[in-house]
């Protein structure tokens, strides 16, 4: 197993990675694969791994809790050195990091995998009632079994779901729980009695306008009333009262919804540090070529994962896309080599509308649809039973067993 051992402060990784996330794990499996004599030190804080995409499931009564997550120790490949710290500062020109006990690593390649910073704080109230009042979030995985509590326990009243305006982590889920939650209703017979909405901050349904249409048509069969650009901005939780802003005809305006059962995203942004450190786009995200993944100004600086700066979603399938090219070209630095490998920006994003069928929706930069299974077994924009299975049986093991080992192939 992985563990922390006390190096030099001379001593030089070859690849220091930040992030224990799906991101940081894969990308170290997979260099181990291919150069297993490698020294890698990984750092992260958490002392538990989790399987994000599980949450939704959680969040339906789908999946135990229980089952998405495990100890870090258990999930970090063999070899690499764990220091469970908190990254304080990046010195790119200097190629070190300084940990939160003020240890430096040296590096020659740096990857970082920081994922993104989920804004509790940016919506006025939130904090105060999460977990209570009936709001809930599935993008806090302690919650999530409490989300599946609200929808049991909801059988007539007003049920809000929202989506923030930020780039988030799997754009979907925001849509996949109130569709989980709608069946159950229609199921328990009770959908009729259950008012639901959909707050949107974007003006589309969804990114990519091949999947608006049956996505449109879920929402008719449900009733979901939807509310396009529209964002949460407070929430009282004891008056059961949501805060909404949007454009209108004399500027911005408000008005308060009454909710029985309210569903939550936060704002989302790339970690602090990344700008701090000089290393940002505009935007805040981690400045790099969108194909090799390499930084734009430090030739030693990778980036994978969600703190990207790139066009794809921010789902665990672009991590598996990513992983090969970021490792390819990990090694060609390393070997004093130009990085040629590039990244088309496949992300997938399996978009749970009923119980027992899945929108398998998988795309790249251009919005071209990307399918990777047998279009006459899942259709590109339909829901499936086989693609539930996918979304459901398959990938969870996959993502134990061959994600965070370093395999790209799913079967």
């Amino acid at each position: 197993m992985s563990t922390l051992k006390n190096k030099s402060s001379h001593h030089v990784y070859d690849v220091v990675i930040v992030g224990g996330g799906t991101a940081g794990i894969a990308a170290a499996a997979s260099l181990l694969k291919r150069h297993p004599r490698l020294e890698i030190a990984v750092v992260e804080p958490s002392a538990n791994h989790y399987y994000q995409p599980g949450w939704t499931l959680v969040g339906a009564g789908l999946m135990p809790y229980e089952q998405t997550h495990r100890p870090m120790i258990q999930v970090l490949p063999d070899d690499v050195i764990w220091y469970q710290q908190r990254v304080r500062t990046i010195a790119p020109r200097r190629r070190w990091i300084a940990l939160g006990s003020g240890q430096q690593l040296q590096y020659r390649v740096l990857i970082i995998a920081m994922g993104l910073t989920l804004n509790w704080k940016g919506i006025e109230g939130l904090e105060e009632t999460l977990g209570s009042n009936g709001v809930s979030s599935n993008y806090m995985p302690e919650l999530s079994p409490y989300t599946w509590q609200n929808i049991q326990a909801l059988t007539t009243g007003r049920a809000l779901f929202t989506q923030p305006l930020e780039t988030i982590k799997c754009a979907g889920a925001p849509q996949k729980t109130m569709y989980l939650a709608c069946d159950h209703w229609r199921k328990a017979g009770v959908l009729s009695n259950v008012d639901v909405h959909f707050h949107n901050s974007r003006a589309s349904l969804f990114g990519i306008d091949a999947f608006v249409p049956v996505l449109s048509k879920y929402l008719e069969h449900y009733g979901i009333s939807h509310h396009s650009q529209e964002e949460l901005v407070a929430v009282d939780g004891t008056h059961r009262q949501a805060f909404f802003r949007y454009q209108g005809d004399q500027g911005l305006r408000e008005y308060e919804a009454r909710f029985d059962m309210l569903h939550v995203v936060p704002p989302q942004c790339a970690p602090a540090l990344i700008s701090d450190c000089g290393l940002a786009d505009s935007g805040g995200w981690l400045d790099v070529d969108p194909g090799t993944l390499q930084h734009t100004y430090f030739p030693t600086i990778f980036g994978i994962g969600d703190v990207c700066g790139t066009g794809n979603a921010k789902t665990a399938a672009a991590v598996r896309a990513q992983m090969p090219v970021v490792t390819d070209n990990v090694l060609a630095v390393l070997r004093g080599a130009m990085p040629k490998q590039k990244y088309d920006g496949y992300g997938a994003c399996p978009l749970t509308v009923e119980h027992g069928r899945v929108v398998l929706a998988e795309f790249d930069y251009s919005g071209e649809l990307q399918p990777s299974l047998p279009q006459w077994l899942v259709g590109s924009t339909e829901p499936s039973r086989l693609a539930w299975w996918v979304k459901t049986q398959l990938m969870p093991r996959y993502y134990w067993n061959g994600l965070l080992k370093g395999r790209k192939r799913l079967l």
